[in-house]
């Protein structure tokens, strides 16, 4: 199967499909149903054409009942083992997927974050769905296939050669061109097409789940009719993309039927003369003749076989490429000290993401349970990546972040977010209940608690609504509930958490102004009592309860860093900065 496939196929193929844990068991359980399905349906053939050539000799009939029953043995016994083959491999199949998809994501956790951060979403929920798919198909549309066919298609040579060793060697040649050369042509014709295809794919599903996400923001700023027209086109590519992989696969199958016909034409011209010359008994002609129109049912899914086996290895690479090399997973360099009143310090602090120029520097805070950071500036200034660095998620690109004590970069992961918790304003709500979604910061969270999480956020009301109340179900990327909703669904997910520090990314976003400012307000009051935050936020409302406002200033030219433009409480740069006030008058105006 290496003939089909590139050295960088072949290394991530057999790195991921490593991931998948396969059971030895099942899949020898599966071969073994495979060979036995496949191995029935020439011992039909055979045997048929034995009954039918030594009936026309009108022998007994106690001479023919032996076969007669055999003819319904083994036709009961090709439907029996593929059935049985099917559920053993899908089996084996779906149970490794779930493995690689754990792994996939401890690895994705544990690993450098700017390795996801840089793909989109789309592509990113591609890679470890629809890829992950593709590599469980190779277990059951590729790999035992093969195998099957070869080992079949090895024994009927074997139990031709006891018959006719010239027929043999005829029907070695055809099985040969149809489970080798057919589906080699057909993996190189399919290469290109498919590279067109997955790249369709790709921009197909980064543009459905713009539609789905953000279709609102589109239409208000005018390019919804634009990202329909793009999706139209994208499927049109897709289309043609299928249209250019249909065509080798109509060659194939008409080399292997050209294959199978000329086995059958070369067995009659290679057997009859050893039967006339005594060598091949008349019945064993038959049997020879028309087993062949058996043989080649293994070697004619090679053909699509092939065609998998380039999808799921590009597939692999494409999930190879997200986790990095094997050993990309950073080591702890060092332990983050135990403490009742956990502090993040940072002194000086540059921030940016890896192998990109720095966006922000000069940071400089200090926080622990009781006290409340926040951060304010323009979009694209470098809040959020501040906050990915104070998380210990990115390596600060000059000064120092600390974590009682300790640097933050390069801690235990672990007891880094025992310590310290981070949400982003575009993290993930799950297709589960309300519960589950709040679960997912605390297992042991109870109902109690959760309602009252809920209510510190404004939701009391929204959850007295539902159906069925915490148990209520949310569709799939929270499409059934609005933005508001959402973002203080996420709040309360970030209060649920046990760190004593957390990290909020704009947790007023999509709230009107009232419902903001009281947020922002039912936060700092718990932040005043047992928990620090860091609160980055657009609105100067509300701040009044923060103990220290750190204002961003954009860089003056691109070559430059953005800097701390003010740092102090509300009041005093109410007092000190002119544009602090005036921006703080247009909220109240």
């Amino acid at each position: 199967m290496t003939l089909f496939l590139t050295r960088t196929e072949r290394k991530a193929l057999r790195r991921i499909v490593k991931m998948l844990g396969l059971r030895p068991g099942g899949m020898a359980l599966s071969l073994l149903y495979g060979v036995a399905g496949l191995g029935s349906a020439i011992g039909l053939a055979a045997v048929s054409a034995w009954l039918i050539a030594r009936a026309s000799q009108m022998p007994p009939v106690l001479y023919l009942s032996v076969a007669a029953t055999s003819v319904r043995m083994f036709g009961v016994m090709r439907a029996l083992f593929r059935y049985m083959q099917r559920i053993a491999s899908h089996k084996v199949a779906l149970e490794g997927m779930d493995s690689l998809r754990l792994r996939i994501y401890d690895t994705l956790t544990d690993g450098p974050i700017d390795r996801v951060a840089a793909i989109q979403r789309g592509d990113l929920l591609a890679r470890i769905g629809a890829d992950i798919d593709a590599v469980g198909d190779y277990i059951v549309k590729s790999l035992l296939p093969f195998l099957v066919a070869s080992i079949v298609g090895v024994g009927t040579v074997i139990g031709f050669a006891f018959l006719s060793i010239p027929a043999a060697i005829v029907l070695a040649v055809g099985l040969l061109l149809s489970g080798v050369v057919a589906p080699l042509l057909m993996a190189h014709s399919a290469r290109a097409a498919e590279k067109e295809e997955q790249a369709a794919r790709q921009q197909l599903s980064v543009t459905t789940l713009d539609l789905l996400e953000s279709a609102d923001e589109l239409a208000v700023s005018g390019r919804l009719g634009a990202t329909f027209a793009r999706l139209r086109l994208t499927s049109a590519a897709l289309d043609k993309a299928r249209g250019l992989a249909a065509r080798p696969a109509a060659f194939a199958t008409a080399l292997d039927r050209f294959a199978m016909g000329g086995v059958v034409v070369g067995v009659l011209l290679v057997a009859t003369p050893e039967t006339n010359a005594g060598l091949v008994a008349a019945v064993a002609l038959a049997v020879l003749v028309l087993t062949p129109l058996t043989a080649f049912e293994g070697t004619a899914d090679l053909g699509a076989a092939a065609v998998q086996l380039i999808r799921s290895a590009r597939a692999a690479e494409r999930i190879d490429n997200l986790l990095g090399p094997e050993d990309a997973k950073p080591s702890p360099t060092h332990r983050i000290p135990e403490t009742d009143q956990p502090e993040v310090q940072a002194h000086d602090l540059a921030v940016g993401w890896p192998g990109r120029p720095t966006a922000l520097e000069g940071v400089n805070l200090d926080l622990s349970p009781g006290k409340v950071v926040a951060i304010v500036g323009p979009s694209g200034i470098g809040k959020s990546t501040l906050l990915y660095t104070l998380a210990g998620m990115l390596e600060p690109k000059g000064g120092q972040a600390d974590l009682n004590g300790v640097e933050l970069w390069g801690g235990d992961r672990d007891e880094v977010t025992r310590n310290v918790s981070l949400t982003t304003e575009d993290a993930h709500v799950f297709a589960t209940t309300v519960y589950e979604n709040l679960r997912v910061a605390r297992g042991d969270l109870t109902r109690d608690e959760s309602k009252v999480l809920l209510g510190q956020v404004g939701l009391s009301d929204w959850l007295g609504s539902l159906p069925n109340g915490l148990d209520t179900l949310l569709g799939v990327g929270a499409t059934s509930i609005s933005g508001g909703e959402r973002r203080r669904l996420l709040l309360a997910r970030a209060l649920a958490s046990p760190a004593r520090l957390l990290l909020l990314d704009e947790p007023g976003e999509h709230l009107d102004a009232q419902t903001a400012d009281s947020v922002l307000k039912s936060l700092f009051e718990g932040g005043g009592t047992n928990r620090g935050l860091v609160v980055v936020t657009h609105r100067l409302t509300g701040l009044e309860g923060a103990d220290q406002v750190i204002v961003l200033r954009p860089a003056l030219s691109r070559e430059k860093s953005a800097t701390v433009g003010a740092n102090g409480t509300h009041a005093e740069l109410l007092a000190s900065v002119p544009d602090y006030r005036w921006a703080a008058e247009q909220e109240r105006a």
